[in-house]
């Protein structure tokens, strides 16, 4: 596949100039799942397309099988209260042994074993991250596979519609908005096994959900610890970037340590900074990044302008 990825808002300029690049023809399918109740107020993304869009409404098809299908409403409730439980208790975990990493680097600064004992803390919270992806992955596909989703008539029947839909498109659009939600929705209809030869262009929390993992991230958090954690899987339309859109807000690119922390914890992935305006291309497995467009590196630094 190939595809654009963006920051969030001012997309004016930037989808066009995504649109450019990928040089489609035809229809735009758009999901915009992730505004939920508002995902049918897509007016200006299509005068902004400067085509026809064909938006696939996948939180209102959601909702109908939810009312349509009980079984499955209950099961999907149950699912969705478990893997919310599973988040605290890794957020729980994550947190004492954030804490703990900060504590013993401060007490380590200048000592001989100041660079091991940074490097165990990094492996304990990859380990948990990675097992905790594990964990979430292996409850998903155990729930699909006894719960069958796809094969259930009331999905099945709008399978088939979104995939007369997306055979009129060439361009497959993915806006922001809840990323949880966006995730659910593009599972329960098996979007991806519709798609043929679509590029993607997705912006701000769409972006985040294209990928191998999807990391919620904010560093400076009304309240509560200002740490990333690792959501779910992605959807694996892409690899070897993490995007991180709305860096200004978010993330803490003047910390030095904090942007050494960033990269080498999610690495072989390479966080890239999506800002208003900014973009990322992808094609064939390499990656290109706008001028302007930051990518994390593990010592600290910041690097503009690259490609991989």
């Amino acid at each position: 596949m190939r595809g654009v990825l963006l920051g969030p808002q001012q997309l004016r300029q930037s989808l066009g100039t995504a649109v450019e690049l990928l040089g489609r023809e035809g229809p735009v399918a758009l999901i915009t799942c992730g505004w939920q109740e508002r995902e049918d107020q897509d007016e200006e993304l299509s005068a902004l397309f400067g085509r026809e869009t064909r938006n696939l409404t996948l939180y209102a098809r959601g909702e109908e099988v939810l009312a349509e299908d009980r079984e499955f409403f209950n099961a999907h409730r149950a699912r969705q209260d478990q893997l919310r439980q599973i988040q605290e208790f890794y957020r729980l975990r994550l947190e004492r042994v954030f804490d703990a990493a900060l504590d013993i680097d401060r007490k380590a600064q200048g000592s001989d074993i100041a660079a091991d004992e940074l490097r165990l803390s990094f492996e304990q919270i990859r380990r948990l991250d990675q097992e905790h992806l594990e964990r979430v992955t292996a409850l998903r596909e155990a729930w699909e596979l006894q719960m069958k989703p796809l094969e259930r008539p009331s999905i099945a029947r709008h399978r088939k519609a979104l995939t007369a839909l997306l055979r009129e498109c060439r361009l497959l659009a993915i806006s922001g908005g809840h990323v949880a939600v966006m995730l659910n929705r593009l599972r329960m209809f098996g979007l991806v096994e519709l798609l043929t030869d679509q590029s993607l262009i997705a912006w701000s929390g769409g972006a985040m959900v294209t990928g191998g993992r999807v990391v919620l991230f904010h560093e400076s958090p009304p309240e509560g610890v200002g740490i990333s954690e690792v959501l779910d899987a992605g959807l694996q339309l892409h690899d070897g970037v993490l995007p991180l859109p709305n860096p200004k807000l978010r993330l803490k690119l003047d910390n030095a340590f904090r942007v050494g922390w960033m990269s080498r914890r999610h690495a072989p992935l390479q966080c890239v900074a999506l800002d208003q305006g900014e973009l990322v291309s992808f094609e064939d497995g390499r990656w290109f990044g706008a001028e302007g467009t930051v990518r994390l590196n593990p010592d600290g630094t910041l690097t503009t302008g690259w490609a991989s």
